[in-house]
C-alpha cells in the first residue's frame, strides 16, 4: 500500500486522508495549525461531518492514520503527497492559489526521491502546470534533479455525505500524462478499482475543468427549477408535480430538481464564480453560468421579500427561522440562503428567533451584524414560541415531522412558510395554519 501525506486538514483533507487510510494506505495528515492537529490526535473532529469520527478512530487505532505539524518528515516519508488546502475566492471571483503555491514550494524544498504530487484542491485550469513549475523552481534552488509528477485528482464530495461519496464514488478522475503516476494513483485507489469504479484518465487541464463543469452544471439545474417554481407561483401550476414529471425523463434525471431559496455552501458559489472568471480571462464568456450566479442571489432575496409581501410591514414582528446551514447534515453556513434572508428580515425591523441542529456556533459570528435582532433558540419549539411566522429554511429531518398542532399553539400568528416544500399544503391547513410554499401557486 502507498505511503501518503495529505497537506491540509480542512474539509477535503480530513475526509480524504481518513478514507484513503480506510482503503489500507498509510496516511499522514499535515497541517500548520498545531491546535487542530492536537484535536485530531485526540479524535476530536473540527468539522461537522457524519461518520468521519468513526473512520478516523478506526484508522488511528490500527496505525494507518496519523496527524502531524511536521511537513518535512511527512513528505520525506511519503511516495504520494496530496495538496488539499483551501482555494478561497478573491474579490473578482477567481480562486486564490496562495496556499496551493505555498504547499507546492514546500514540497519542492523537501522531496529527495520520485514523488507523485496530487492536486486535490479545486483549482483553475492550468494550475497543475503551475504546481510543476513551482516545485521545479524549488528543487533547482537546491541543485537537485528530482523526479516527480503532478496529478489532478478532483474531489466530488457532498457535505453531509462526504464519507459515503469518497468510498462509493461515481468515478475517479486522474489527470496526468505520466503512465507511472497513473499506475501509482490506481494503487492508491486500489479498493475502488477492484470494485470496478469507473476511472476517467485525462490530461491535467481536462481533470481541472471536469470539477468546475460538474459543479456549475448542478448549480444551473438548481437555478433552473427555482425559476420554474417562481413561474409556477404566478400561473397556478405546482412545481413539485412539474419536477417529478421532468425527473422521470432519463435525459434529465430527478436529482437537483428541488426548488428552494437558492444554493449555498463552499463549492457551488465559489466554483461557478471561478469558472465564470476563467471564461472572461479566455474571452469565452460563460453566459449560462454568469446568469446562474446572478439569478441565485436574486432567489435568496426573493424568498425574504415573499415573506414581507405576505405579511406586510415586518417592523416589530417576530419570525422563527428553522435551519441556518446551507443544507442538512452540516454546520457550514458559507453563502447560505439563511444569511441573506436573516439580514433582509432584520433590516425590515423584524425580531428573529433562530435554530439549527448543527450551525448555532457558526451562526453567532456569521450573523454578528444583526445580533441585536436575533434570539438563538435551544430547539425548534423554543424558536417557534411567540413568533408571528415560522419559516423553514433548511430541510433537516427533525423539521420534517413537527407537531403542527403544538406549532399552531406556540405561534402568535398562523403563518407557515415552507421554503423547502417538505410539507403538504393540506396538512398545514388542517392544523389551522396558513401555508406558503415554493412554486405551489400560493397566489
Amino acid at each position: 500500500m502507498a505511503k501518503i501525506a495529505v497537506i491540509g486538514t480542512g474539509y477535503v483533507g480530513s475526509v480524504s486522508g481518513a478514507c484513503l487510510a480506510d482503503f489500507g494506505n498509510h496516511v499522514i495528515c499535515v497541517d500548520n495549525n498545531n491546535e487542530k492537529i492536537e484535536m485530531l490526535k485526540k479524535g476530536i473532529i473540527p468539522i461537522y461531518e457524519p461518520g468521519l469520527d468513526a473512520v478516523v478512530a478506526r484508522n488511528t487505532a490500527c496505525g494507518r492514520l496519523s496527524f502531524t505539524a511536521d511537513t518535512q518528515t511527512a513528505v520525506k516519508e511519503s511516495d504520494v503527497v496530496f495538496i488539499a488546502v483551501g482555494t478561497p475566492p478573491t474579490c473578482d471571483g477567481s480562486a486564490d492559489l496562495v496556499y496551493v503555491e505555498a504547499a507546492a514550494r514546500q514540497i519542492g524544498s523537501i522531496i529527495e526521491k520520485y514523488t507523485v504530487i496530487v492536486n486535490k484542491s479545486t483549482v483553475p485550469v492550468g494550475t497543475g502546470r503551475k504546481v510543476t513549475n513551482w516545485i521545479s523552481e524549488e528543487t533547482a534552488k537546491r541543485g537537485l534533479s528530482v523526479g516527480f509528477d503532478v496529478v489532478s485528482n478532483p474531489e466530488f464530495l457532498r457535505e453531509g455525505a462526504a464519507v459515503y461519496d469518497f468510498t462509493h464514488p461515481d468515478r475517479i478522475v486522474i489527470g496526468s500524462e505520466s503512465e507511472r503516476a497513473r499506475n501509482i494513483m490506481k494503487d492508491v485507489y486500489r479498493s475502488l478499482y477492484l470494485n470496478e469504479t469507473p476511472y476517467i484518465e485525462t490530461n491535467l487541464e481536462s481533470a481541472e475543468m471536469i470539477k468546475y463543469a460538474s459543479n456549475a452544471f448542478l448549480a444551473v439545474k438548481i437555478t433552473f427549477i427555482n425559476e420554474i417554481a417562481n413561474l409556477c407561483e404566478k400561473t397556478g401550476a405546482n412545481v413539485q408535480d412539474v419536477a417529478r414529471a421532468m425527473g422521470k425523463d432519463g435525459r434529465i434525471g430527478s436529482k437537483f430538481l428541488h426548488p428552494g431559496p437558492g444554493y449555498g455552501g463552499s463549492c457551488f458559489p465559489k466554483d461557478t464564480k471561478a469558472l465564470a472568471k476563467i471564461g472572461r480571462d479566455n474571452n469565452e464568456i460563460q453566459n449560462i453560468v454568469e446568469t446562474t450566479i446572478n439569478t441565485n442571489e436574486n432567489q435568496k432575496l426573493r424568498a425574504a421579500k415573499n415573506i414581507e409581501s405576505v405579511m406586510g410591514s415586518l417592523s416589530g414582528k417576530t419570525l422563527c427561522l428553522l435551519g441556518l446551514a446551507f443544507k442538512p447534515n452540516t454546520d457550514d453556513m458559507r453563502e447560505s440562503p439563511a444569511i441573506t434572508i436573516c439580514e433582509y428580515l432584520a433590516n425590515c425591523g423584524a425580531v428573529l428567533r433562530l435554530y439549527d441542529p448543527a450551525a448555532m456556533k457558526e451562526a453567532r459570528w456569521r450573523l454578528k451584524t444583526i445580533e441585536k435582532s436575533v434570539y438563538f433558540a435551544t430547539d425548534e419549539y423554543d424558536a417557534v414560541r411567540g413568533a408571528d411566522a415560522l419559516v423553514i429554511v433548511t430541510e433537516w429531518n427533525q423539521f420534517r415531522n413537527l407537531d403542527l398542532y403544538k406549532v399552531k399553539n406556540l405561534l402568535a400568528s398562523p403563518y407557515f412558510f415552507d421554503l423547502r416544500n417538505i410539507y403538504k399544503k393540506q396538512e398545514i391547513l388542517t392544523a389551522g395554519l396558513l401555508y406558503f410554499g415554493i412554486g405551489s401557486g400560493n397566489k
